[in-house]
């Protein structure tokens, strides 16, 4: 992958995930939750009554920060992935109609992998 085009990738990743890291403490973006369907509230209910909420904005905040600072970027790019593809599940079924942002952010955390693969090759050599 061109080195320009990751850059830019990489940041952009870590803006994203960084805005709504934090956002999980601060709650300065704005959310309809009134437009959410019941079984998108339990389930947010779920994650916010055991905390978890919270472990997932510290995620996103170090792979925020690891991405914005290039260190740590492609340990990070394979912890973030879980918090992707949930996202991404989350919207499919029970918010399908706000999937977009789900998907920008896991077609991110791919284009991460990608351009950290040499540096697993060593891992998946076995």
């Amino acid at each position: 992958m061109n080195s320009k085009v990751f850059m830019v990738l990489r940041i952009l990743l870590g803006l994203f995930v960084l805005i709504f890291g934090l956002d999980k403490f601060l709650h300065f973006v704005p959310m309809d939750n009134s437009a959410m369907s019941e079984a998108a509230m339990g389930y947010m209910g779920g994650l916010a009554s055991t905390k978890t909420d919270y472990l997932v904005g510290i995620v996103e905040v170090l792979a925020g920060l690891s991405f914005l600072f290039n260190k740590y970027g492609a340990l990070m790019a394979l912890i973030l992935m879980s918090i992707s593809v949930n996202a991404v599940l989350f919207h499919a079924t029970l918010e399908p109609a706000t999937i977009p942002g789900s998907l920008i952010l896991i077609v991110l955390n791919i284009a991460m992998l990608i351009g950290y693969k040499d540096k697993y090759k060593d891992l998946l050599n076995g």
